[in-house]
């Protein structure tokens, strides 16, 4: 380690010596991103760094220091972050053991905006910044960190967790992993001239169950699988010496190389199909199977999709509702990301929801052509977690008489009733289908959401941010996108609307004492909904409105906002990153069940070092995003 010149007032510099070196690395690779860095990175790293004291109430860095020449890493002890009066990072925030600062003025060659000061004794390591520009250039975790702290918290707190439930499941397969990784070797192929028999003996022979139809440059036209020799050839008698180009299916719908398995899973699900041909650059490179995906798997989206669809009575549901909270508790196993298990659940629970509402529709003799069932809430941004209740409505056409709308309220009571039944608490506010309030025509429905915009009373805002999320889930799809265009244009014309939304969005801050620390209640604990995921939902909504956006989810919500202001990617997709960890905090909760008439409370004391960090950051990430709200909508 050496010393650094130009480092402001004088400080007392410790020259350690060998043994408190090796003590110093073994330090280092309990944090990020030294973890993850070769062992020759981190010993460039202390080997240009000077280790510092500083006493309590010492300023380490402040506005007036000047253009930031260290990055300094908190070794042991804490220091407190005060923005001065210009700075927009959301308030004071601390830093502990393993903290660097200030990331983004070093990275910047800028003064900082924040006055840092020391809160009890405390040793930093202080890294020159040219070393840590040469560091970011040959280290990537070194690199990814300092440009996307939050993601690279992110990834860690998903390997510790899937280490932690692989141990509990039989899972072993990752639906992260890319689809190019799962092909193997090359697809058996025919042109469309081929004749039956010989597609027949080219599939036994190569012992597979589909084969993929091209043309002669390779470009691929269609699939035949045994499920088509079933349906097309021996049903049909068809003749074996026919073209197969005259039984296969059409169109294939295939997936990029570069896309995961994850992807290729919702694609069979929603298909109903069994084989994806994976393609890199346009070319056909392989196929990928059900059995391929899932083969080592106790549960497959597919096995589960089945026996929801399969479903021929409203009393088999609630067995496969408990199946759907199995699979999360599978896919959290395997690291899958909060944002891709909420969307799968969700997935699942409209493949239900859908099922239960064909089911009841056909025995009350109803035509679902004439109204739209509609998730709200949760369910309408495709971010359901395991512990939901519901959240529905009904859109009517307008030339619905009096009659035939009492015959579909009466349905929609008993569908609400059903899904209670399959684990879906009745909705405690009363936001179900089967309300009257709930249930009305399109004409009602937009002048209902017109008196909320032009009102705007506290309860006109509470509904806002229930049924504005709405995403239309069966029946005729075309009533909710009308209902959609005409409160997207009304809310773009109300900015009086607006800024009421944006107030309300501000009503809850998130749990970060003055002092930047995280701050619970007299038991310890946090509400991760309340006090964290509500405040990105919020935010997105607004965003989403005053941009005229048709996009439900709050990441989708959030990445579209941040292109529109002009931000970097690497802090918008931070949004989305702090969103993430706090829903996957709360399947965490959920699945493991510490306290079910509190699902989403969290005591802050079962954390590991890396999930409070990294909660610790995301609550920061809200702070900031509602002040930049605040800033947008006060002026």
């Amino acid at each position: 380690m050496s010393t650094t010149p130009d480092s402001g007032p004088a400080q007392p510099q410790l020259t350690p010596s060998a043994s408190l070196l090796a003590t110093l690395t073994q330090e280092l690779l309990v944090f990020a991103p030294f973890s993850q860095m070769a062992a020759t990175d981190v010993q460039t790293f202390l080997r240009a760094c000077v280790q510092r004291y500083h006493a309590p109430g010492e300023v380490l860095l402040e506005p007036a220091s000047g253009v930031v020449r260290e990055l300094l890493l908190v070794r042991q002890g804490a220091v407190l972050g005060e923005p001065g009066l210009s700075e927009r990072d959301g308030g004071a925030f601390q830093y502990e053991a393993g903290d660097m600062l200030p990331v983004n003025a070093a990275m910047a060659a800028r003064p900082v905006a924040t006055r840092y000061v020391a809160l009890r004794d405390t040793f930093v390591l202080a890294l020159p910044v040219h070393t840590m520009h040469q560091l970011a250039q040959s280290s990537v975790p070194f690199a990814d960190f300092l440009s996307r702290r939050i993601l690279q918290f992110l990834a860690l707190s998903r390997q510790a967790l899937q280490a932690d439930y692989a141990s509990r499941t039989l899972a072993s397969q990752t639906l992260e992993a890319s689809l190019g990784t799962l092909v193997r070797g090359k697809p058996v192929t025919c042109l469309p001239d081929t004749p039956l028999r010989q597609a027949l003996l080219l599939m036994r022979e190569q012992r597979v169950g589909s084969v993929l139809v091209t043309d002669a440059s390779g470009a691929l036209l269609g699939i035949f699988t045994r499920y088509d020799v079933l349906s097309r050839v021996a049903l049909e008698q068809a003749p074996l010496e026919r073209p197969i180009a005259q039984v296969m299916t059409q169109p294939v719908h295939a997936l990029e190389a570069d896309r995961s398995a994850h992807d290729a899973a919702l694609l069979m699900s929603r298909l109903g199909i069994r084989h994806v041909p994976v393609t890199q650059g346009g070319a056909l490179l392989g196929m990928v199977s059900e059995r391929d995906l899932f083969a080592m798997q106790r549960q497959s989206l597919k096995q589960v999709s089945l026996t929801i669809q399969t479903a021929r009575h409203a009393d088999e549901l609630p067995a496969a509702a408990q199946e759907i909270r199995q699979y999360a508790h599978s896919l959290l196993a395997q690291g899958v990301r909060a944002r891709q298990i909420t969307a799968l659940v969700s997935h699942m629970n409209d493949l239900l929801t859908r099922r239960l509402l064909e089911l009841t529709a056909a025995t009350a003799g109803l035509n679902p052509a004439r109204f739209c069932w509609l998730a709200l809430g949760s369910e309408g941004r495709m971010e359901q977690t395991v512990s939901t209740d519901q959240d529905n409505a009904l859109i009517l056409a307008d030339d619905m008489d009096d009659t035939e709308h009492a015959r579909v309220l009466a349905w929609a009571h008993q569908v609400n009733l059903a899904l209670d039944a399959c684990g879906y608490p009745l909705c405690t506010g009363g936001i179900m289908a089967g309300n009257p309030p709930c249930c009305l025509r399109l004409a009602q429905w937009q002048a209902r959401f017109a008196q909320w915009m032009a009102q705007g009373t506290p309860a006109d805002l509470l509904n806002a941010s229930i049924y504005f999320d709405f995403r239309p889930l069966w029946g005729d799809a075309t009533l909710s996108h009308q209902l959609r265009h005409s409160v997207s244009a009304t809310a773009r014309e109300t900015p009086r609307f607006l800024h009421q939304m944006a107030l309300n969005a501000l009503g809850h801050s998130a749990p970060l004492n003055w002092m930047g620390s995280i701050d619970t209640d007299a038991q310890g604990r946090i509400d991760v909904k309340l006090q964290g995921t509500a405040i990105f939902v919020a935010v997105a909504r607004v965003y989403a409105l005053a941009q005229g956006l048709s996009a439900t989810n709050t990441c989708e919500r959030l990445e579209a906002a941040g292109r529109a202001f002009g931000l970097a990617d690497a802090e918008y997709t931070a949004w989305s990153g702090a969103f993430e960890f706090l829903q996957l905090l709360r399947l965490r909760l959920q699945l493991e069940a510490h306290d079910p008439e509190q699902p989403n409370t969290l005591p802050l004391a079962t954390l590991n070092d890396i999930d409070r960090r990294i909660l610790k950051e995301a609550f920061r990430f809200a702070k900031r995003l509602q002040q930049r709200l605040q800033l947008d909508y006060e002026r």
